[in-house]
C-alpha cells in the first residue's frame, strides 16, 4: 500500500527561492533525444501586466502557459519494491531539465519552466508556480493553478494542504488566499469564494452539498464560463477562508485504492472572485491660453473584476495497477475521461487546430479560459520515482509538454463604478441641499431681523413727531387764547373808559355824542377784525401743522432751539427711513428673482426628463416663494409688494449697488410683454435712455441694453425708442463695449429695431447698419446670430418696400457694405446664424436691381446651395422661387450652366 507522505507533510525540505523564468535554449539529447519546447518568442512571466482602462478596446498581451515538473520522493512500499531499481527519471534544476530513461541505456531529456526535486519546499513551489498568477489576478486578470498527475503523486498535498499543524506545509490554495487578502483593501474591495467538485461528469458543491447538479453557463458574446447556482461566500480573513476549505474537504469524494490509501475521486475546483476598485488614468486637456499648461479631469472610478482559478485534478489510473472495481471502476473511468478530454483540447491548441473540442467534457468547458483563453496559466504536472510507473510518468511528462504550446491573450476586465459615483454624487448633493437650506434660513432670518428693525424704527419716528407736533399744536393755542383775552380785556377796559366820559360830557354841555366816540368804536372795530384774522391764520397754520405731518415751522419765524433740533432729527429719520425702504425694495426684488430663476430652472430640468434626478433642488427655492408671495409668480409679486414706481425711482439712486440691481430688476420685469406697457407708461424708458447715455459701467449698460431690447419687440415702443434718440445711443455703445454679452444685448435691440419700416431711413441715418455690421468683429456665435437676425429682418422691410413700390435703387445693406460679410457666413456651421443668413439673401434676391451686385460678389452661388440643400423647405423654394424670376440671374446661370 502506497504512502501518503505528501498528504500528511512529512516531506519538508529546505530549498533556495528563486524567480520563476523561461528558457528559450533548444532541448539537450542524450542518447535518445525528443524536442518537447514550444518554438515561443514569448518568455513566460516577461510579459508586462497590461495597465488599461477598457477591457474591450484591446486584443490583449500573449502569454504562454507555464509548465513546472515537481518530483514526489520514494514512499515506503517503493523503497523496499524498487530498492535494486534506479529511478527512472533524473533531474537537473540548475538546467531545468528531466531525463526520462528507457532502460539503462537510453534516455529522453525535456525542458521545462521549472523543475522541482524531491526537496522543495512549499514556500518554493508556491513561489515559483503560483505567485506570479496571483499578481496577476490582483492587476485585473484572470488566473489559473492547475495540478495534473498520476494517483499519488502529490497532487492534493501540493495544492490543497492545509497546514494547520505545521505551517510550513500550507499549499497554493492557502498561500493564495493570504497574499490576496494582504493585499485587498476592505473597504473598497471584496474577495469571495466558491468550492466544487466535478464528480462523475456532475458539478457538486463542496459548501453546500444538497446542490449537486450545477449548471455551466455560456456568454453568447464573449464566450465566458459563469457558475450561477454556486455559492459564493464572501471571505474577510485567512480564519474565515481556512473554515471554508475544512468544509470542503469533508465534503469531498476520497476512496482507498492499491496506488494511494486516499485517492481523490473527483476533481476539486476553488474559485476566488476579487473585485478592486481603481482610478482611471486623468485626462490631460491642453490650455488653448497657456500651451505648456495643462488641465487634468478628474480619475474614473473603474472596478476591476478578476477570477482566480485553484484546480486539484483527481490522478490518471489504470484499473489492473489500481485495483478499482464496481462502483469506484466507474469513477475511474469518469476521471479518465475527463482527463483524456482535455488532453485532445490541449493537442488542439498546441497544434492550432480549426477545431477544438471544448464541449466533449464539463471539465474543458470548466477551463475554457485557462487553455486557450484571456486567463494567466500555470501548471504544475507531479510525478513518482518509481520504474514500475515509467508508462504513466512518461504520459505526464508529454502533457505538460503539450501544454507548453498553448498560448493565452492576456485581458483586464474593467468596468465603470457606477455604484460607486453614484453614491459619491448622492453625498455631494445631499451636502449642497443642507448647506443650501442653511444658507436659506439664514437669509429669510436676516430679512426678518431688516423688517422688524425697520418697523421699529419708523414706529419710534412716527411717535416722536406725533408728541413734537401736539406739543405745538397746544402751544399755538395757548398764544392764541391768550392774545384773544387780552384782546377783550382792552376792548372791554375802553368801552368802558369811553362811555363814562361821553355821559359826563353830555350831561354837563347836555350835547349828544360827539365825533370822538365814532372814532373810538372804528378804532375798535379795526382792532377786533385783525383779532378775527390773526386767529384764522393761526388756525390755518395749526391745520397745515397737522396736514403736512412731517415739517415743521421755519426757526427764523420765532421757531425756538427746540424745534430746530426736532427738525433735524425728524429729517435724519426721514432719510434713515428712506433707506431702510430701498433696502427692503433690494431684499424683496434679489429674493423674488432667486425665485424666477429656480422655476424656470426647475422647468428646464422638467422639459429634459431630470426633474426627479433633482428635485431635491426645487425645495428651498418653493419655500422662499412661497413664504414671499403666497405662491404667486414673482412677477406679479414684485408689482404688488415693491411696486412699479420705487423700483424706477432706485434707478437715480445715489448707491451703485441699488442702482445696479434696480437695473436688473427692470430687465428681468421688461422680458415680459405684459409689463412693458406698464415700464413705459411710467417713465421706465427714459430713465433706461439716460442711464445708456450718462454710465460708463458695462454691467449697467450691458443690462440696460438688454431691457431695451425686450422693449424693442413692441411696435409702439420701438418709434418711441427712435424718437428718444435710442438709435443713436445704441450705436455709440456698440463702438465702444468689447463685452460679448453686451454686444448680444446690443445687437438684439437693433435686430428688433430692423424689422420696423418706418424706422428703415433712421436707422441708417443714425449709424445703426454700421454699428450692426461692427459688431460682427466679435466673432461670437450668440453675437453673430443677433446680427445676422437684424440682417435678415432689414433685407425683409426692403423687399417689402420696393414691392410696394416705397423704395427704387440699391439696397442700403449693399451700400454699407454688408454683402461680403454675408456670404461669407451663409454657410455658417451655427444654426440660427446660416437661417438668417439664407432669408436675408433671398430677400436681397428678390429685388432685380441688386442681382448684378449680387453675382459679383459671389451670391449667387450661395443662392444655388439654398435651393438645393437648405434644410428648411419654405427657404428653398424661396431660394428657388426667386433664381426662377429673375432674368439677370436665369442669363447667368445659362452661361454657367448651372440648373436649378
Amino acid at each position: 500500500m502506497a504512502s501518503n507522505v505528501y498528504r500528511n507533510g512529512t516531506g519538508s525540505h529546505k530549498g533556495a527561492t528563486r524567480p520563476l523564468a523561461a528558457s528559450n535554449s533548444s532541448n539537450v539529447k542524450s542518447t535518445s533525444f525528443k524536442s518537447r519546447i514550444p518554438p515561443s518568442n514569448h518568455s513566460p512571466g516577461s510579459a508586462p501586466l497590461r495597465r488599461s482602462n477598457s477591457a474591450g478596446g484591446s486584443d490583449g498581451v500573449p502569454g504562454r502557459v507555464r509548465v513546472a515538473v515537481r518530483l514526489r520522493p520514494r514512499n515506503a512500499e517503493e523503497s523496499v519494491a524498487d530498492a535494486d531499481f534506479a529511478d527512472c527519471v533524473e533531474l537537473q534544476p540548475e538546467l531545468k531539465r528531466l531525463k526520462l530513461r528507457k532502460n539503462n541505456w537510453d534516455s529522453e531529456t525535456y525542458e521545462f519552466d521549472e523543475v522541482l526535486t524531491e526537496f522543495a519546499s512549499q514556500k518554493r513551489v508556491y513561489e515559483v508556480v503560483a505567485k506570479p498568477v496571483v499578481e496577476s489576478v490582483l492587476d485585473g486578470y484572470n488566473g489559473t493553478v492547475m495540478a495534473y498527475g498520476q494517483t499519488g503523486t502529490g497532487k492534493t498535498f501540493t495544492l490543497g494542504r492545509l497546514g494547520e499543524e505545521d505551517t510550513s506545509a500550507r499549499g497554493i490554495m492557502v498561500r493564495s488566499m493570504e497574499e490576496i487578502l494582504a493585499n485587498v483593501s476592505p473597504e473598497t474591495d471584496s474577495v469571495s469564494v466558491s468550492y466544487l467538485q466535478l464528480y462523475m461528469e456532475s458539478i457538486q458543491d463542496l459548501l453546500d452539498p444538497a446542490n449537486d447538479n450545477i449548471s455551466i453557463v455560456e456568454d453568447p458574446k464573449t464566450g465566458d464560463v459563469s457558475l450561477p447556482g454556486a455559492t459564493h461566500v464572501e471571505v474577510r480573513d485567512e480564519r474565515d477562508f481556512m473554515e471554508l476549505l475544512r468544509t470542503g474537504e469533508a465534503h469531498r469524494i476520497a476512496a482507498n485504492t492499491k496506488l494511494n490509501t486516499e485517492s481523490s475521486r473527483s476533481h476539486a475546483i476553488l474559485m476566488v472572485h476579487v473585485k478592486r476598485s481603481v482610478l482611471g488614468a486623468e485626462d490631460v486637456i491642453p490650455s488653448e491660453t497657456d500651451k505648456s499648461s495643462h488641465f487634468a479631469k478628474p480619475p474614473k472610478p473603474l472596478v476591476r473584476k478578476s477570477k482566480l482559478v485553484l484546480v486539484d485534478l483527481a490522478g490518471s489510473e489504470r484499473v489492473h495497477k489500481s485495483g478499482s472495481e464496481g462502483h469506484m471502476l466507474e469513477e475511474a473511468k469518469s476521471i479518465n475521461l475527463s482527463l483524456s478530454a482535455l488532453g485532445k483540447c490541449i493537442n488542439a491548441l498546441a497544434e492550432n487546430s480549426a477545431h477544438v473540442p471544448v464541449r466533449d467534457s464539463k471539465l474543458t468547458r470548466l477551463l475554457r479560459d485557462s487553455f486557450g483563453g484571456t486567463a494567466r496559466t500555470s501548471l504544475i504536472v507531479t510525478i513518482g520515482p518509481s520504474p514500475r510507473h515509467r508508462g504513466e510518468t512518461t504520459s505526464t511528462i508529454l502533457f505538460g509538454q503539450r501544454a507548453m504550446k498553448v498560448e493565452n491573450m492576456l485581458r483586464i476586465k474593467e468596468e465603470f463604478d457606477y455604484k460607486s459615483l453614484s453614491r459619491k454624487l448622492e453625498i455631494h448633493l445631499d451636502k449642497l441641499i443642507a448647506e443650501n437650506e442653511r444658507q436659506q434660513k439664514v437669509f429669510d432670518d436676516e430679512v426678518e431681523r431688516i423688517n422688524l428693525e425697520a418697523l421699529n424704527r419708523v414706529s419710534e419716528v412716527e411717535r416722536n413727531f406725533a408728541g413734537a407736533l401736539e406739543k405745538e399744536r397746544l402751544k399755538c393755542q395757548m398764544e392764541y387764547m391768550e392774545s384773544v383775552k387780552k384782546l377783550e380785556e382792552k376792548m372791554i377796559e375802553n368801552q368802558q373808559k369811553h362811555g363814562c366820559d361821553g355821559f359826563m360830557q353830555d350831561k354837563c354841555n347836555g350835547e349828544g355824542p360827539g365825533s370822538s366816540i365814532v372814532e373810538d368804536v372804528a378804532e375798535v372795530k379795526k382792532l377786533l377784525e385783525k383779532e378775527i384774522h390773526m386767529r384764522k391764520e393761526a388756525q390755518e397754520e395749526v391745520n397745515k401743522l397737522k396736514s403736512q405731518l412731517g415739517q415743521c415751522p421755519d426757526s427764523g419765524e420765532g421757531g425756538g432751539s427746540e424745534i430746530l433740533k426736532l427738525q433735524k432729527a425728524l429729517a435724519d429719520e426721514v432719510r434713515q427711513k428712506k433707506k431702510l425702504e430701498e433696502e427692503m425694495i433690494i431684499l424683496r426684488s434679489q429674493m423674488l428673482q432667486l425665485t424666477f430663476e429656480a422655476d424656470q430652472m426647475r422647468r428646464c430640468l422638467g422639459r429634459n426628463g431630470s426633474a426627479n434626478a433633482y428635485g431635491g433642488l426645487d425645495s428651498p427655492m418653493s419655500q422662499v416663494r412661497g413664504s414671499l408671495n403666497g405662491h404667486k409668480t414673482p412677477v406679479a409679486a414684485l408689482f404688488e409688494q415693491v411696486g412699479l414706481q420705487k423700483i424706477l425711482a432706485l434707478l437715480e439712486s445715489e448707491d451703485a449697488n441699488v442702482r445696479i440691481h434696480a437695473v436688473k430688476v427692470v430687465a428681468n420685469l421688461a422680458a415680459e410683454e405684459a409689463n412693458q406697457e406698464r415700464i413705459v407708461e411710467a417713465g421706465g424708458l427714459t430713465s433706461l435712455l439716460v442711464l445708456l447715455r450718462s454710465y460708463e459701467d458695462e454691467n449697467i449698460r450691458r443690462v440696460v441694453a438688454g431691457a431695451i431690447a425686450n422693449l424693442a419687440m413692441n411696435e409702439t415702443n420701438q418709434e418711441l425708442i427712435m424718437i428718444q434718440g435710442g438709435i443713436n445711443l445704441l450705436s455709440v455703445t456698440a463702438s465702444r463695449a468689447e463685452d460679448p454679452q453686451t454686444l448680444r444685448m446690443v445687437a438684439g435691440a437693433i435686430a428688433n429695431l430692423c424689422g420696423n419700416d418706418k424706422l428703415q431711413t433712421k436707422l441708417r441715418s443714425e449709424g445703426g447698419i454700421k454699428a450692426l455690421l461692427g459688431m460682427a468683429r466679435c466673432g461670437q456665435p450668440d453675437v453673430l446670430s443677433q446680427v445676422a437676425r437684424g440682417i435678415a429682418n432689414f433685407a425683409k422691410c426692403e423687399s417689402r418696400a420696393s414691392t410696394n413700390g416705397i423704395k427704387s435703387g440699391r439696397s442700403v445693406l449693399i451700400d454699407d457694405g454688408a454683402l461680403p460679410w454675408i456670404v461669407q457666413n451663409a454657410n455658417n456651421d451655427s444654426s440660427p446664424i446660416r437661417r438668417h443668413i439664407e432669408l436675408a439673401l433671398c430677400h436681397l434676391a428678390q429685388h432685380e436691381v441688386n442681382a448684378k451686385d449680387m453675382i459679383s460678389g459671389g451670391a449667387l452661388w450661395e443662392l444655388v446651395r439654398i435651393s438645393r440643400d437648405c434644410s428648411r423647405e419654405d427657404i428653398r423654394s424661396l431660394a428657388r422661387r426667386t433664381l426662377n424670376l429673375s432674368p439677370i440671374f436665369r442669363a447667368e446661370m445659362r452661361r454657367l450652366r448651372i440648373e436649378v
